[in-house]
């Protein structure tokens, strides 16, 4: 290849001396980038006006106390003492409160009884409530839940928890960690904090969370304007939670789904409804202001033409998926999985030596 000429008009001694320049490469700081989804602001400031108006806040409260009690009963199913747990975006005391009330389905025995298991109150001896929102997390009266001794603390983010590590027998969370930017961290944190071999017991909404309004909004945007806007947040899939539990950290994982069903007689009261539990929108990008009144009227029709039976046309149906989870820090005390080969039983003596009968 025949070698480029240099410029007649630039100097031999100019070209050593840009040769000695260097260029300056950026450089990626300590720690992995983090993806901004949420408006953290936006949010926090979402629930402080939600909890300011505290008498309608108790009125929606519906699922989230149904979340809470569905948790608790999960945590009751362990056979073991709690000195100490965190309940991590407590939001107004929903897992206090729940802790007071009796389980949702009684565990029975194969005979019918019913089992009898020593009451949460009893075997949890102090609970931490931390969320970011302080007129939340004391809108209501700490007394309202006396059963298990509570400390309300304001934090200042649920990814980086002011713990100690080691610190606690197990850690709840409920409907508070799908507006986490970075889950990754935010569950790496929990692990950090909790004892070996104690739970993490968590509820999030997810994937499907909202599809009948997030559809026929996107149906009376591109009618009305000619394009789709983002009204509302996005939410991770349960086929994530599990992959995220295990970077983390955590085993013995167990990830499951719950579609509650809400019927309401309109889109408007449904709204009313997400702004006043402080779920509303906050995506980063969004365009922000209100939906513009064509759209929210466009918005009425199509959900009850797509998503409403004939005969319910009074109502309609909105849909919030919830995804559990349950992971244990690791310790030496676990079950353990047999090694590759130490099994003792040949496959073909079950299955009758593959043949075909």
């Amino acid at each position: 290849m025949k070698p480029l000429a240099l410029r007649p008009w630039l100097p031999t001694s100019a070209l050593r001396r840009r040769r000695c320049f260097r260029r300056a490469y950026a450089i990626q700081a300590p720690g992995g980038p983090t993806h901004q989804v949420f408006n953290e602001n936006v949010k926090y400031l979402q629930k402080e006006r939600a909890a300011t108006n505290g008498e309608y806040s108790r009125q929606v409260d519906y699922l989230k106390d149904e979340v809470a009690q569905r948790l608790v009963d999960r945590l009751l199913d362990i056979n073991r003492q709690f000195p100490r747990v965190l309940d991590l975006g407590a939001n107004s005391l929903h897992i206090a409160q729940a802790l007071a009330k009796p389980p949702l389905i009684p565990p029975e025995l194969p005979d019918g009884t019913v089992e009898a298991k020593i009451p949460l109150s009893e075997r949890i001896h102090h609970l931490t409530c931390a969320d970011v929102s302080p007129t939340s997390l004391h809108r209501d009266d700490a007394a309202s839940a006396p059963v298990v001794p509570i400390t309300q603390e304001v934090v200042q983010s649920l990814e980086t928890l002011p713990y100690e590590p080691n610190t606690f027998d197990a850690v709840i969370s409920s409907l508070s960690l799908h507006w986490v930017n970075d889950l990754p961290s935010a569950l790496a944190s929990v692990n950090n904090v909790l004892k070996p071999d104690a739970p993490f017991i968590a509820a999030m909404f997810g994937g499907d969370t909202l599809y009948e309004l997030r559809s026929s909004l996107q149906l009376a945007d591109l009618e009305r304007r000619g394009g789709v806007s983002p009204h509302i947040s996005p939410l991770a899939d349960v086929r994530d939670i599990g992959n995220l539990l295990g970077r983390a950290g955590f085993k013995l994982l167990t990830v499951d789904v719950d579609d509650i069903i809400v019927e309401y007689p309109d889109t408007f009261t449904l709204m009313t409804d997400i702004q006043a539990m402080g779920e509303g929108n906050a995506i980063l990008k969004s365009m922000g202001g209100p939906i513009q009144r064509d759209v929210l009227l466009a918005n009425e029709a199509i959900y009850r033409e797509v998503h409403c039976n004939e005969d319910e046309k009074d109502r309609i149906p909105a849909t919030f998926r919830v995804i559990y989870m349950i992971g244990w820090k690791a310790s030496q005390n676990q079950p353990q999985p047999l090694e590759r080969g130490s099994g003792s039983i040949n496959m073909k003596d079950v299955l009758g030596g593959g043949e075909f009968h």
